[in-house]
């Protein structure tokens, strides 16, 4: 560690610890703001309101987004991400536990601390996210099942014949996700799992194959009305307008529709930008797929594949992985059930489903059906088919790791009241902005988004906000829009996203790395939305905003890559007179 790095981590270790005493001395985390359900009345017809108790006021400061902003920083700067969100979930913990009457006078109770950051925390995580570890462990599994029965190299192989170049195999890897769009979580380990043999092949880092992955992952999901996306959007709506107000507001989602003309532009040119240029430079031109970080896919190093291994090894298991999971997603939604609303109406079942329940169950079956198929093609046998599920459970760790502390954040920085503090400001500056509102909605989503690493906690707090500012009319179609772009940014951005986690366990690429890279070229696209928003709030019409936004989009990307060429052409006119 360099001594500059060393003497920026002493000032922020100081920061944070002076942060810390601040909030124990003042208890300005307290704060509270009115309660956005029931407009600070306390009663919603005339019940007592259960989000405030009656109260009509709700916790909710700037204190609550502290930890993840802290959480985020420590983990860019020192590329640390455990220790990072340790810091940030010990952080909650100490602000959320100001009460009167604390310890040594000050606001501060230890006890109520370490409950916080425990039980409130770590353990609630765990349990919420329980059915995304088992099916990380089964994907992980099913991986190192195909690994070690040589399909993961037959395919590559067979790959070789028929992508022939670096820009066929990532528009193939962008073609896979956008085809994926059912459920962000499915996308991420799909794509990864399949696609990863070829970009390998063609010399593609694995930072470059983890942005592809998240980048057709959450924005796909935002625009297809048949996803579970769409389903938890369309809950947020007045009863029957949910799926109509989100097919209507895909036009004007520039961040999603944007991100597609970014990857397309970039992959054709063959060009890359910031930190991701020198990985993809170093994954050309000294075969080094990974340039820092430990390799997070080491634990499936040292295999031997079966070389009789077959195209079919890889594509048949994830064939009935993928519609076993489509099937699991609309069971447990109701679409057989007689008695549910949902009983064989397919788009309500989406509505209505639970992929941390159904994606596990289905990844049971498909496991089970892998085994089987591998050994009666005899390319495994029992004892290596066994083998495997130690292998890919560790193959899966660090995601999961990732995930437990991510969402302990997540769940701290609510209790925090993030939302209400984040919706009592939405609601104070919608006065006199009308048409730069969806803008200045857009910037705010991407903010919380980023902050608490939720696409859906995010839009859940915006839409209503969204529907009582603009109640009718194109600018609530567009304010709806700028809600859902804003937490796909910040989800595409975040550290902490669940969608960012899984990008990086798809692509078994080292986490900062990923979002390190990313993060120019999510800025890039979030830059020209931004814009792109403004136009629209005058505009209020998609079939003009939409063709400007992708020119300025396509210009934005020339202007770069002038730039960019003309400054290496510099350092290296500069290194020759040297």
């Amino acid at each position: 560690m360099t001594k500059a790095k060393k003497i920026v981590l002493v000032v922020c270790a100081l920061v944070i610890v002076g942060l810390l005493v601040w909030a124990v001395t003042s208890g300005g985390s307290l704060g509270t703001v009115k309660c956005p359900d029931c407009g600070g009345n306390g009663t919603i017809d005339k019940v007592a309101c259960e989000t405030c108790g009656g109260e009509g006021m709700v916790r909710g400061t700037w204190w609550a987004l502290l930890p993840p902003i802290i959480a985020i920083g420590l983990a860019l700067i020192t590329k640390e991400v455990y220790s990072s969100l340790a810091i940030g979930i010990f952080t909650g913990g100490v602000i959320y536990a100001t009460q009167a009457g604390g310890l040594f006078g000050t606001h501060f109770h230890p006890l109520a601390a370490m409950n916080e950051i425990n039980e409130n925390g770590l353990i609630a995580a765990v349990s919420a996210t329980a059915g995304v570890f088992i099916f990380l462990v089964e994907l992980g599994i099913i991986v190192a099942l195909i690994n070690k029965a040589g399909g993961s190299q037959a395919f590559g192989r067979w790959a070789a014949t028929h992508i022939k170049s670096r820009v066929g195999a990532m528009l193939a890897t962008f073609a896979l996700g956008v085809l994926i769009f059912i459920d962000d979580y499915f996308n991420c380990l799909t794509v990864g799992s399949v696609m990863r043999p070829v970009t390998d092949g063609h010399k593609i880092s694995r930072s470059k194959f983890a942005y592809l992955i998240d980048a057709t992952a959450a924005p796909v999901c935002m625009i297809a009305p048949v996803s579970s996306w769409a389903a938890a959007v369309a809950t947020y709506a007045e009863d029957g307008q949910g799926l109509k107000l989100f097919v209507t507001a895909i036009p004007y989602n520039f961040y999603s529709l944007l991100t597609f003309v970014f990857i397309i532009a970039i992959c054709i040119m063959s060009f890359d930008y910031g930190s991701m240029a020198i990985h993809e430079y170093n994954a050309m031109y000294k075969d080094d797929l990974y340039t820092t970080g430990e390799r997070v896919d080491k634990e499936l190093e040292g295999e031997t594949p079966n070389p009789n291994g077959k195209v079919l090894d890889l594509i048949l298991p994830v064939i009935v992985l993928i519609a076993v999971s489509v099937f699991a997603l609309i069971y447990i939604g109701g679409f057989l059930d007689g008695s549910s609303s949902n009983y064989m109406n397919f788009i309500g079942a989406f509505g209505d489903t639970d992929a941390t329940v159904a994606l596990p169950w289905a990844g049971v079956i498909a496991l089970v059906f892998a085994i089987a198929y591998l050994m009666l093609r005899k390319v495994v046998n029992f004892k290596e088919a066994m083998e495997a599920i130690p292998k890919g459970f560790m193959a899966m760790v660090p995601p999961i790791l990732i995930l437990t502390f991510a969402t302990a954040l997540k769940n701290i920085t609510m209790n925090l009241g993030a939302k209400y503090f984040v919706a009592d400001l939405m609601s104070n500056a919608a006065a006199g902005l009308a048409n730069f509102l969806p803008a200045i909605i857009f910037l705010v989503a991407c903010f919380l988004s980023f902050s608490t690493g939720t696409s859906w906690g995010t839009f859940g707090i915006l839409i209503p906000i969204v529907l009582s500012i603009f109640p009718s009319g194109e600018l609530q179609v567009i304010g709806i829009s700028a809600c859902l772009a804003g937490a796909v940014c910040g989800d595409h951005c975040s550290p902490i996203s669940d969608t960012t986690i899984m990008s990086s366990a798809g692509a078994q690429c080292n986490h900062i790395n990923h979002v390190s890279t990313q993060l120019p070229y999510a800025l890039t696209v979030a830059g020209v939305s931004f814009v792109s928003f403004i136009i629209a709030g005058f505009v209020q019409t998609w079939y003009i905003a939409l063709p400007i936004a992708v020119v300025l989009m396509l210009g934005t990307i020339i202007i770069i890559k002038f730039i960019t060429k003309n400054a290496d052409v510099a350092a290296k006119a500069e290194k020759l007179s040297q």
